[in-house]
């Protein structure tokens, strides 16, 4: 018993010492669109403000929490768009936190008739710590006194510069994008060492496909949006397709992740969850919440993961009407609501 106090004593540290890094994902990426492409900025017409929050595993102790804001707006005159992204994510007992502030720019290029290319940047600070103090150590359970580990006297918090990129190309129902975060590799190191942040690949496309004929009502839309996102980040993979059926003002969505082709550890099939989706559309707002019921090895007493999605479109405040050939088409919503410009 003693030693397995010392194992989840120690297991926080271990964690932050050797646990390769991957960011945290929201299941609802369609309503985290800046934090899955920087291109996405501004594909709305209106001021756009976002919420995100993620609880992870809720029934394990010291569970994953991530909270994401973000607000964007595309300026038509010049062909361009700017947002802000604020993120961050606390796990473990230690409280091992990381936080960034992002700007970022997307220019709206038309290609050919109906087709709009968007490619952005997105320049970032960062920040990660750990709450020293709610480290313990196993010399600490053994000799019950303080520890003299030498660790704890390289530990640190990390501060860094972050670059990321990406492009979208779509029309009226068509998009496909791909992004790279971290281009840079920044240390992330909280033992002063060099340990690289590695790149975070994101490939993701999909489609709305609205029904224009049906019997309860011709005012209102409904349609369905098929869609998936693949995700890279070092060892890390993971795949999320499904689709959002929509009859405006509501929205469902199932979803699958995990790579079932690939093996984990115990050489099965490497899955993750089935995502349940609710959406609400209250003409400027829109509000999602998901539930990932676990199906990996992990397994239901995990407690799943909660998410909400809040998002705010605002009147448009363009000075001046942008002449009908001269407007950037927005991007089609990804969970198939009908925009309200």
């Amino acid at each position: 018993m003693r030693y397995l106090k010392i194992c989840f004593a120690i297991l926080p540290l271990f964690l932050v010492l050797s646990a390769s890094a991957q960011d945290p994902m929201f299941s609802q990426y369609y309503a985290s669109p800046l934090y899955l492409n920087p291109g996405l900025a501004g594909s709305v017409s209106q001021p756009r403000f976002i919420f995100n929050s993620r609880m992870q595993w809720t029934k394990l102790p010291n569970s994953f929490t991530t909270y994401a804001a973000s607000a964007d707006y595309l300026i038509e005159d010049w062909s361009s768009a700017f947002g802000l992204l604020v993120f961050t994510d606390k796990a473990g007992s230690a409280n091992l936190r990381n936080t960034s502030i992002n700007g970022i720019y997307a220019s709206k290029i038309r290609i050919a008739e109906g087709w709009v290319l968007s490619p952005g940047l997105s320049f970032g600070y960062a920040s990660r710590s750990i709450d020293f103090e709610k480290l313990v150590f196993g010399d600490q359970i053994i000799h019950n006194g303080p520890t003299t580990d030498d660790a704890i006297g390289h530990l640190g918090n990390q501060n860094y510069f972050d670059f990321s990129s990406g492009a979208v190309i779509y029309n009226k129902t068509f998009w496909a994008g791909i992004s790279g975060y971290h281009l840079n590799e920044p240390n992330y190191s909280l033992l002063g060492e060099d340990a690289k942040l590695p790149m975070r690949l994101s490939i993701h496309t999909g489609f709305r496909l609205p029904f224009k004929h049906y019997v309860l009502s011709k005012s209102k839309l409904s349609s369905i949006a098929p869609s998936f996102v693949y995700k890279s980040q070092g060892e890390f993979k993971q795949f999320d397709i499904g689709t959002n059926i929509i009859f405006d003002p509501v929205m469902v969505g199932l979803w699958y992740r995990g790579i079932p082709t690939n093996k984990n550890y115990n050489q099965k099939a490497s899955q993750d969850a089935l995502v349940f989706i609710l959406g609400l559309n209250l003409q400027f707002i829109e509000v999602g919440y998901s539930f990932d019921f676990t199906i990996s090895e992990i397994g239901p007493n995990s407690g799943g993961s909660h998410e909400i999605s809040i998002t705010l479109l605002l009147p448009e405040i363009n000075s001046h009407k942008v002449k009908r050939k001269d407007k950037i088409l927005p991007c089609p919503n990804y969970n198939g609501f009908k925009w309200n410009n």
